[in-house]
């Protein structure tokens, strides 16, 4: 950023490899007892058109209807037509690094079915709709929210002047919780700081939080220190990058930052479809800078007390793999889980990979004693078994 190509100079080099792209396995499991197989490429086209046809719509028509969340009704998780696959099909599975045994789901023995997707810096609601059409053919409840200034929520990201006001929407959710209900967390990239701010502020609303190559800072760290190795400190980036937003005025501090459209795509999708490179590029918005400069606090007591699981993509050029070893070397998670294949939004890039690991955090059973320290890798290497390419599991 800073010296706004800092980043992809270091980087540009770590995307030049081909990607290798495993066969796509036939079957798939359904969530709800029923068989299917892939969707056709005229049933993937009609999603993304759908999802791009909102996006534009939200993004020209800023007057319409302000709705924080995308939920079971809402268009982005519509499944296609009554005859439609199972969308937890298995075709890039070989790439997730979470093992080779799939995912059996069991839904009585969840702790909750509702999952809480929390966009990252720029992003909205709408950038989950593969997610909440793949979690909700599982069977669960997926909720995708809009943070301030963020998605179709209208507030001017020039006036957000604290991580607190840009969570707000989170917060509220979790407040509005019926007393004994949970949710799972997911935060992407810089929404991480959001997912830890409501780790602290409503811990006993949460069963778990699962950072997606996120900002999963410490105790009094700020989320763009994550970056600063990449880009600049954040005095020298202050002072000298090209991509701040002055709202209030050039003698006023920066409120805001932007990249431009191929900055974006080299940073943020270097191996996802073009569609969703180009959904993103109506539909993004300005980052507000002040909640990614203020430092949390963090307490054990809070926290601490939430079981965390990161996800790691292995060919992200904003959030590079080393930086996220070292995110989770000094803040150890409970799990640990990878992507391979995957560039900064696997929601886009490897829909299939997040989702299965997601449905396999959303089922590990909470320990009856946490040890702090102790990250457990999960799974190291997806293996392709002819066998379990072609096995077809009804679930309950």
């Amino acid at each position: 950023m800073g010296n706004a190509f800092r980043c992809m100079s270091r980087k540009e080099h770590r995307g030049g490899a081909a990607v290798s792209r495993s066969k796509r396995m036939g079957s798939a499991r359904s969530g709800r007892g029923g068989g299917g197989g892939k969707l056709t490429p005229a049933e993937e086209e009609l999603l993304h058109r759908q999802a791009l046809a909102m996006a534009i719509h939200q993004h020209l028509d800023a007057g319409g209807s302000m709705s924080r969340r995308i939920d079971a009704g809402g268009s982005m998780s519509r499944r296609i037509g009554p005859g439609s696959t199972s969308s937890r099909r298995r075709g890039d599975l070989p790439d997730s690094v979470t093992g080779a045994k799939p995912v059996q789901i069991v839904l009585e023995n969840l702790e909750t079915k509702k999952i809480v997707l929390v966009h990252g810096e720029g992003f909205g609601a709408w950038c989950w709709y593969k997610t909440i059409s793949l979690l909700e053919e599982a069977g669960l409840d997926p909720i995708a929210l809009d943070l301030t200034g963020s998605g179709i929520d209208n507030a001017d990201t020039n006036s957000i002047a604290t991580l607190a006001d840009y969570s707000k929407p989170l917060i509220d959710y979790l407040n509005k919780l019926p007393e004994n209900e949970k949710v799972i967390l997911v935060g992407h990239s810089c929404g991480g700081a959001s997912v830890s701010y409501a780790l602290e502020q409503c811990p006993k609303k949460i069963s778990k939080a699962i950072f997606l190559t996120a900002t999963m800072v410490k105790d009094g760290q700020r989320p763009f220190d994550v970056f600063s190795e990449e880009l600049a400190s954040a005095d020298v980036f202050l002072q000298e990058s090209q991509l701040l937003i002055y709202g209030n005025g050039k003698d006023k501090p920066p409120t805001g930052l932007m990249f431009d459209k191929q900055q974006i795509k080299g940073l943020y999708f270097n191996t996802s479809p073009s569609k969703d490179t180009v959904l993103a590029a109506v539909s993004m918005r300005p980052i507000p800078l002040a909640p990614i400069m203020e430092k949390l606090s963090l307490t054990p007591e809070n926290y601490g007390t939430v079981p965390r699981y990161f996800i790691q993509t292995l060919d992200d050029r904003m959030l590079s793999p080393d930086v996220q070893e070292k995110l989770v070397r000094e803040n150890p998670p409970d799990g640990i889980f990878k992507i391979k294949g995957g560039d900064h939004c696997p929601f886009f890039s490897k829909p299939q990979s997040l989702n299965k690991i997601l449905l396999e955090i959303a089922q590990i059973q909470a320990p009856t004693a946490l040890l702090p320290g102790k990250a457990k890798t999960e799974a190291i290497e997806a293996t392709e078994a002819k066998t379990e390419e072609e096995k077809t599991e009804k679930l309950s």
